[in-house]
């Protein structure tokens, strides 16, 4: 999703003609429900000096994105570390959910972010990505969020 890719339509999902407003809109959906609680869990599994840091701010996003950088240099294999990407990815959608207005969809176990234009974001895969060293959780919320106004 970083470097300018498009953003991810899972099939039967509703295109970006259509996004909901606020009325449509219930104050968390029920996808919500395992994202909110893994980036919480992963919120208080950060180390204790990072943890305060982690606001649910865009700027958080550099500090996640170094802790998944670590990882990867300490070697730690992906079925090691992946329930802390899963968390870290769910941190991370929740930063553009909060920042943007987002909403979070499942459907098959998978999870996404769709934004109020429409587009819908993978920040689960993201941090797999970034673990693999080919990604960003900061680009893709800077991403997700667009242009500043």
């Amino acid at each position: 999703m970083t470097g300018g890719a498009a953003p991810f339509a899972p099939p039967g999902a509703p295109g970006p003609s259509a996004p909901p407003g606020p009325a449509d809109r219930p104050a968390r959906p029920s996808a919500a429900g395992r994202p909110v609680r893994w980036a919480a869990e992963a919120v208080a599994a950060a180390p204790e000096g990072v943890r305060p840091h982690l606001d649910h701010s865009a700027q958080s996003l550099w500090r996640v994105d170094r802790m998944i950088e670590e990882l990867r240099r300490e070697g730690a294999p992906y079925a090691s570390v992946e329930g802390v990407l899963r968390g870290l990815g769910a941190y991370a959608g929740e930063v553009i959910v909060r920042q943007t207005g987002a909403q979070w969809w499942a459907s098959g176990g998978d999870h996404w972010v769709r934004t109020p234009d429409g587009r819908l974001w993978e920040p689960l895969d993201e941090a797999r990505r970034c673990h693999a060293g080919h990604g960003s959780l900061r680009l893709l919320c800077r991403d997700a969020m667009g242009p500043r106004r």
